[in-house]
């Protein structure tokens, strides 16, 4: 009897099992954020005294149209201009990081993580991106002579989707790539002054809405292509799962909230990997602080647009992490790829548009994505619902915080 009564009040002291998750899911998501923000703060320091050396982003676009040298610097600034960097640096540190994950996780390298979802199609997620984003370059770079134009839209939507629902091979590789650079660069070009510019709204809402639509487009288009089949998930490659379960530990939770953060940022180049992620952001860091006037379009915003990701990353992984639980997913990355950064942009970096921005991101768009992926067939990609949820979050959280002052 005494024992009973010992057992049951060790058991009534301690929290229930979904409040430990709770609170270590969120120390793992805020501190990964403060971790950033940190980062970024000094990030800010070094770049009042950077040395001001290499390349700046004016001049840019118009460069590439002429100089292949600068052309080929700016088809390797697309591959980060989805996380709103645009730096040739960051895109070639964020490849040798997603390289360095693969090689680990093919030696069964624990601290790898999980690439592409834990498919085994990172090479194939890769060449159809990386093919589908030169099509675009060479169909439409000669545009970037009166400017900037949206090459980079193909490299994160259709032909990396296409490899994970129809598998690997050059027919699905080559196939995403053609479709990928037909439909969502030259809807963007469309939507970029038809919708965009007369709602007094940035062009990621055209670039994402396009992605999207030609999306949709491309697998429609997809079905009746008799070499595609739908590929069989492979039951035994499963990505990195969330804790659950009463057997899960606190610090369990703390790393994998941390991670899961992380993961954000690569998540939109269907990396989804913590090593790629650690890649970008040093890359654009040291791009920065080398010369502030290059990366996020020349801005100086770099640091503010690193902590708001982040922010936004954590506040969706705290909010949603139920979504997580047993295998599940949730699109937590769409807003540090659309509202967070974009609205950093659109207020010149005041705190009121970071935290604003990051907030509002994180509460609108993962469950607009779920809602909307949901009502999908199974042989239309998710990244549908998700880059649709990209375009309405930021439609609707733009003008709201507008309102506030900055």
């Amino acid at each position: 009897m005494m024992l009973s009564s010992a057992v049951t009040s060790t058991t009534a002291r301690q929290p229930p099992a979904t409040e430990r998750h709770a609170a270590g899911t969120a120390l793992g998501a805020f501190g990964m954020a403060a971790v950033v923000g940190a980062f970024a703060v000094l990030l800010h320091i070094l770049g009042r005294h950077s040395p001001r050396v290499g390349p700046v982003y004016p001049g840019w676009p118009q460069e590439a149209a002429g100089s292949p040298l600068a052309a080929l610097r700016w088809f390797l600034g697309d591959m980060t201009e989805p996380l709103f960097y645009k730096s040739d640096l960051a895109a070639l540190v964020l490849l040798s990081g997603a390289a360095l994950a693969w090689w680990a996780a093919r030696r069964g390298k624990a601290w790898a993580g999980s690439l592409s979802y834990g498919t085994g199609l990172w090479p194939w997620v890769l060449a159809s991106a990386a093919l589908s984003l030169m099509l675009s370059n060479l169909a439409f770079g000669w545009m970037l002579d009166d400017g900037w134009q949206p090459t980079f839209v193909p490299f994160v939507c259709v032909a990396p989707a296409m490899v994970l629902l129809y598998g690997p091979g050059w027919r699905t590789c080559v196939t995403g790539a053609v479709l990928g650079a037909a439909t969502t660069t030259p809807l963007a070009l469309l939507l970029i002054p038809t919708v965009s510019a007369p709602l007094g709204l940035p062009s990621v809402v055209a670039n994402v809405l396009a992605m999207s639509v030609g999306s949709v487009i491309s697998f429609l288009v997809a079905r009746i292509l008799p070499w595609l089949v739908l590929r069989e998930p492979d039951l035994a490659a499963l990505p990195q799962l969330p804790p659950s379960g009463v057997h899960q530990t606190f610090l369990n939770d703390v790393r994998w909230a941390a991670r899961r953060v992380l993961k954000d940022f690569t998540e939109t180049h269907f990396f989804a990997n913590e090593l790629a992620s650690v890649g970008v952001i040093l890359g654009v860091a040291v791009a920065f602080v080398l010369n502030p006037e290059l990366p996020s379009y020349g801005s100086n915003l770099l640091p503010r647009i690193l902590f708001a990701q982040a922010l936004t990353s954590a506040i969706g992984v705290v909010l949603w992490r139920k979504w997580y639980r047993d295998g599940g997913w949730a699109a937590t990355y769409a807003s540090v790829v659309s509202v967070a950064p974009a609205v950093v942009l659109a207020f010149n970096g005041s705190w009121t548009s970071v935290i604003g921005g990051a907030v509002a991101g994180a509460v609108l768009a993962p469950p607009i994505a779920r809602a909307i992926s949901a009502m999908l067939p199974t042989d239309l990609h998710p990244v549908i619902g998700n880059t649709a949820a990209m375009a309405l979050s930021t439609a609707a959280a733009l003008p709201v915080l507008g309102l506030l002052p900055h």
